[in-house]
This record gives C-alpha cells, structure tokens and sequence, in this order.
C-alpha cells in the first residue's frame, strides 16, 4: 500500500483494523540498501587501498628522487670545493708568476741599463783601440824603416857569424847557425836568446850546449851580443868535433 494514500481514519473506523507492512518489499528494500552500503564501502577500501598504494609509490619514487637529487647536491659541493680549491690554487700560481714577471721585468731594466753602460765602455774602448791602433800603425811604420835601414847591417852581420837571426816572439830571438857539421850539414844548431829583461836568458838550445850558462855570465857581463854569438857558435862546432854524432 502507497503510504501517501494511506487513510489512517478509514482504517481505524474499520470492525478489525490492520496495515499491510509490506515486510517482503522492506526486506529487498534493506538487503539492496546492505549491498549498496557493502558495495560503496568495497569501492571505498579499494580507493583508499589504491590511492594508499599510489601514495606508497609516490612516495618511494620521491624519496628516491630525493636521494638523487642530494647525491647530486653532495656532489656539486665537492664540486665546487674542489672548483674553488682550484681557483684558489690558480690564484696563488698567478701571483707567482706576476711576481716573477715583475722580477724578470725588473731585470730586463737592470739588464738594459748595464748594456747601455756596456754600449758606451764599448765605444770607449773602441776609440782607444782605434786610437793604439793608429798609434801602433805608426810605430810599426817606424820599427818597418828602422828594421829596412838595419837590413843591410843585419845581412852583414848575418854573413859574419854564419847564422839566420829571426824574431820568433817579443823580445825573443832566434840563432840558427849553418855550416857546423860538415859530417851533417843539415843538423840544427841552434839557440833562443830572450832579451827583455836586464839579464839575458837563453830560453832553449839544440842540441844541449854544456857551457853555454859561462857563456851567459859573460854576456851578461860585457852585454856584447856579437862576441857571445861567435862564441856559441865555435862551441857548438867544438862540441860536434869532438863528440861525433851529437
């Protein structure tokens, strides 16, 4: 019965009253409600369960995410660290060689300053040298007319005492005498006088010569160059005399 037409008057006024419940269509009525309270409820579970589920995942990719991302942040620190050990280093290694630029540059000034003081020693020296070379180009030109006005003394001189004189060094010279050993003609005899000193010296002798030191003392003594010559001269052809061979 439709409850909205229920007619609680004409019922009541009825010999035996009575309401027809409608206990079969209450209980489909209740057991569909059970099992759409049942069913939203199983939806229910299932969405938290999922969503439990996706937030689970969720939650586990962004820990893992997070992780990354602080690995990535550690590593950019130590990075940096080390970027900025560098810097710091390449820092120091440009003041050093700054400093060593402004050393060398310091130098190069130094160094520059002395060749300028070189440059002018340099051309001082060069105007003395020019200045001794001219002075030694006249002398030479003076020794050279002296030496051509004593070549004929000297040639004469030469012939006398039978020998070849010759300047070999400064203030040394050299006797070869010719003509000593008739058995050897070309043997050598002979002696260097060295004449730059107030005592003369004789610096070496061929062959070895026994009594040239007396010979020596008396040049020394009479300071007479011909006679010591003719002297040398004769002992070296007594020597040959009488030692053959030598």
């Amino acid at each position: 019965m439709d409850a909205s037409r229920l007619n609680l008057a004409g019922i009541l006024a009825s010999q035996n009253p009575s309401f027809d419940l409608n206990i079969e269509a209450y209980d489909i009525s209740t057991s569909n409600f059970l099992q759409a309270v049942s069913n939203y409820g199983d939806r229910a579970v299932k969405e938290i369960t999922n969503r439990k589920n996706a937030y689970v995942v969720e939650k586990k990719r962004i820990a893992d995410k997070t992780k990354l991302i602080e690995a990535e942040i550690t590593d950019c620190k130590n990075r940096e660290i080390e970027l900025l050990e560098q810097l710091e280093k390449e820092r120091q290694e440009t003041k050093e060689v700054e400093s060593s630029a402004s050393a060398l540059r310091k130098q190069l000034v130094s160094i520059r300053q002395k060749c300028e003081s070189i440059d002018v020693e340099l051309e001082q020296y060069r105007a003395v040298t020019a200045n001794l070379r001219r002075e030694k180009a006249k002398e030479q030109s003076v020794l050279e007319n002296h030496a051509a006005g004593l070549a004929p003394e000297l040639g004469a001189c030469e012939d006398r005492l039978q020998c070849v004189i010759e300047g070999i060094d400064r203030d040394r010279l050299l006797f070869r005498f010719a003509a000593i050993d008739k058995m050897a003609p070309d043997r050598e005899y002979s002696f260097v006088l060295d004449v730059s000193g107030k005592l003369y010296k004789v610096i070496t002798t061929t062959p070895l010569l026994p009594t040239l030191p007396i010979l020596l003392d008396k040049l020394n003594e009479t300071r007479d160059v011909y006679k010591f010559i003719a002297r040398v001269r004769r002992a070296f052809r007594d020597m040959s005399e009488n030692i053959p061979g030598v």
